[in-house]
């Protein structure tokens, strides 16, 4: 007999109420729609699974994901082409600089604004991030939920 494989995903949505098949996430946030406008998040995160599972409930929740970055190059890449909104920055990624660094040159050069998601929340980086106006904090391990509520709050405070 074969058995399904179990995938473990700490970060992952689920529905509300897993006996009702029309219950989502994006039904449980509502939308980041609005007539003639999305709002364009980039994803800066080098963690793969964490970063997928991202950009699928931000989608969902109606957000437009220009890209995921593992890296403050492919960052900076992506934003300079596609200009988000706003950015969802982890502290650590891979390569030599971090994501405060990649936080100011994006508040720098294109006046993009970033959501912190990250395990390194510290007094520490904190001061370092607060010349870039952070627009909130979202330490890990969070849910999705979490994420496209802080993203949605973010869109508020950076309008």
């Amino acid at each position: 007999m074969l058995q399904s494989p179990v995938i473990y995903a700490p970060h992952l949505a689920l529905p509300a109420d897993p006996s009702d098949p029309d219950s989502s996430l994006q039904q449980q946030q509502g939308t980041a729609k609005q007539p003639g406008k999305q709002v364009g998040v980039l994803i800066v995160e080098d963690d793969f699974l964490i970063g997928m599972q991202s950009e699928i409930a931000l989608t969902d929740a109606g957000f437009r994901v220009i890209g995921i970055a593992s890296t403050a190059e492919e960052a900076l890449a992506l934003a300079r082409e596609e200009r988000p909104s706003i950015a969802v920055m982890d502290i650590r990624l891979a390569g030599r600089r971090d994501g405060v660094d990649t936080a100011g040159e994006l508040f720098r050069e294109l006046g993009v604004r970033c959501i912190f998601a990250t395990a390194h929340d510290d007094e520490d980086t904190r001061a370092r991030a607060e010349p870039f106006a952070p627009l909130g904090w979202l330490a890990k391990p969070y849910t999705m939920a979490s994420l496209v509520a802080s993203v949605r709050r973010a869109v508020t405070l950076g309008s």
